[in-house]
């Protein structure tokens, strides 16, 4: 059960209202009616959110990032959002545990997924061998600043859902133990 109000759309008022009836009338699962709280947090939610999509990183990279980062952070509510999120951007069930575990099988993605791990596990403090490796596998310095700018926003998700006791509104995401050495 949340520990924080969750706005009801519908009897929202103010700023509030207007985003939830605006950018995210399509968007009413539990993450965004408790984030409704402060149209402050909402924002800077909407705000990365959207900044990063307009970057270089494709809509499953973004997702493998998340997933790294909710995998890390434990977040039931993250795993299986972005989990569905994924399968919409073209991600396999596999892809999506993989990122999870840190093994997959397209070398692109698995250096992605590798440098998002490095930057959470390192809390930035990356090596210059982090970097060539993200560098040779065929990314650039702003796709450097995407994956660190993913990861933080996907610490407010995450820690939000910690802080909130989210209730899961998607299909839960298969354990990745459940998966090892498949």
């Amino acid at each position: 059960m949340p520990r924080l109000n969750v706005v009801d759309p519908a009897s929202a008022t103010g700023e509030v209202k207007d985003l939830l009836d605006g950018p995210l009338k399509s968007m009413h699962i539990n993450i965004i009616k408790g984030m409704a709280n402060s149209a402050a947090g909402l924002k800077a939610y909407m705000n990365m959110s959207g900044a990063l999509g307009e970057g270089s990183l494709s809509a499953g990279e973004r997702e493998i990032v998340a997933l790294v980062v909710g995998q890390r952070n434990s977040c039931d509510y993250c795993l299986a959002a972005h989990t569905a999120l994924g399968k919409g951007a073209g991600l396999s069930e596999e892809q999506t545990l993989g990122a999870r575990r840190g093994d997959l099988d397209d070398a692109k993605l698995s250096a992605l997924a590798t440098f998002a791990h490095a930057i959470v596990e390192k809390k930035g403090f990356v090596d210059d061998s982090d970097l060539a490796a993200f560098r040779g596998a065929g990314y650039d310095d702003g796709a450097v600043v995407e994956v660190i700018g993913a990861v933080a926003l996907n610490f407010y998700t995450n820690y939000f859902n910690h802080v909130n006791q989210t209730d899961v509104d998607f299909p839960a995401a298969q354990p990745v133990e459940a998966t090892a050495g498949a």
